[in-house]
């Protein structure tokens, strides 16, 4: 089983937030768009919530004492 080295970082991009290790190995995508309306459209997290979910996943390994 390959491990995942922790600090994980969540990092803008263009169309939402990619999470990563601390290698540099991509996670996870979280995409987003500018406003609500344009989000329920794309079935898509608005800017704000994506932030916040990237954030929280990054902080997975903290968080399980890894």
């Amino acid at each position: 089983m390959r491990r995942l080295k922790a600090p994980w970082s969540a990092e803008k991009t263009e169309g939402g937030y990619r999470v990563r290790d601390s290698r540099g190995r991509t996670l996870c995508y979280v995409y987003c768009r500018d406003d609500e309306k344009n989000a329920e459209v794309a079935n898509v997290l608005t800017w704000e919530e994506g932030r916040r979910v990237a954030a929280n996943i990054a902080k997975l390994p903290e968080l399980l004492g890894k």
